[in-house]
């Protein structure tokens, strides 16, 4: 028997793993605020701990830039080691699970926000079928969703744009059509059918740049040769609906972000020709990662109950 300790576990350790989570935190943020924001935690109690982190280490972590942080170059490393242990950590829970049949678990998600109006709806099913397994649903932009899964931060990932640049395996399931929509009284409202070139003069409220409805609404623009400057960037769609409703302009968002009956919102669904425009919402996942037990159990699950092709919205 070797009583000896293992490498690395000789020395008494300093540090904590709140402290690695709020590191972890900043240096992915940029920011003590954002990443107080992020964890739910008051900023002193992290400007704390990154102190108490970078003395218990002797290591200069991050230098300011700008109104930002940015990791030294022992930061770095130290943030890719923090990774590794999360990493670790994942597959020691992942095999817990399995041991105990899905008695306990976790399964993280990340998700574009349009998401919020369908995917939790999805997603109770299982949760009821599996009160263990906790699931931690990351709500971002695409642009924020994509950073996500370049770090394998998730096991699953929900998005209508997956990134071409990473191995990802992708399943479609539910149809997205993204529509025009204006006040409920503005001067076009009864027009029976529209070109977008009849729109141009209206003011376009647009979301915030790393959104997927933005990119896919500006390609479509160019795809018809129609130059459509936005007015507004807005960084929700709740946000939109409001703008638009109040009169500031017209947008283009996902049919899922409306009601049935998009009248009793005050809003309208233009008539306009190329419209809707007809994506898919997928899930995606590395395939250079084994998915862990509940993240397969929960694919199994939407494909019986949502089937192969992807349902209508």
């Amino acid at each position: 028997m070797d009583y000896r300790t293992p490498p690395g576990l000789e020395k008494p350790w300093t540090i904590s793993l709140a402290q690695l989570r709020s590191f972890e935190a900043v240096e992915r943020l940029g920011g003590v605020g954002r990443a107080a924001e992020a964890l739910h935690l008051a900023q002193p109690t992290v400007s704390t701990q990154l102190r108490e982190l970078a003395q218990g280490l002797g290591l200069t972590l991050f230098e300011p830039q700008g109104r930002g942080l940015v990791p030294t170059p022992a930061g770095r490393r130290l943030a890719q080691t923090v990774r590794e242990l999360g990493a670790c950590w994942q597959q020691f829970e992942d095999d817990v699970a399995a041991l105990q049949g899905l008695r306990q678990g976790r399964l993280r998600i990340a998700a574009v926000t349009t998401t919020e109006y369908f995917l939790p709806d999805l997603l109770g099913p299982f949760a009821r079928a599996y009160p263990g397994i906790a699931i931690e649903l990351a709500v971002e932009n695409r642009d924020a969703v994509v950073a996500r899964l370049e770090r394998g931060d998730d096991e699953l990932a929900a998005m209508m744009l997956p990134p071409a640049h990473l191995p990802l395996a992708r399943w479609p399931f539910l149809e997205n059509p993204l529509v025009l929509i204006a006040p409920a009284d503005h001067r076009l409202a009864k027009r029976r059918r529209l070109q977008l070139a009849d729109l141009v003069a209206e003011p376009l409220l647009v979301r915030e740049a790393g959104s997927g409805t933005r990119v896919v609404t500006e390609q479509a623009f160019a795809e018809h040769g129609i130059q459509w400057p936005a007015r507004m960037a807005l960084g929700s769609n709740e946000a939109i609906k409001h703008a638009v409703r109040a009169g500031l302009g017209l947008a283009v968002l996902s049919r899922h972000t409306l009601a049935a009956d998009p009248a009793s919102e005050g809003l309208v669904v233009l008539p306009v020709q190329g419209f809707p425009l007809r994506r898919q919402w997928q899930l995606v996942w590395r395939q250079d990662r084994a998915l862990s037990l509940p993240a397969r159990t929960l694919l199994d699950d939407l494909r019986s109950r949502l089937g192969s092709a992807p349902q209508p919205a």
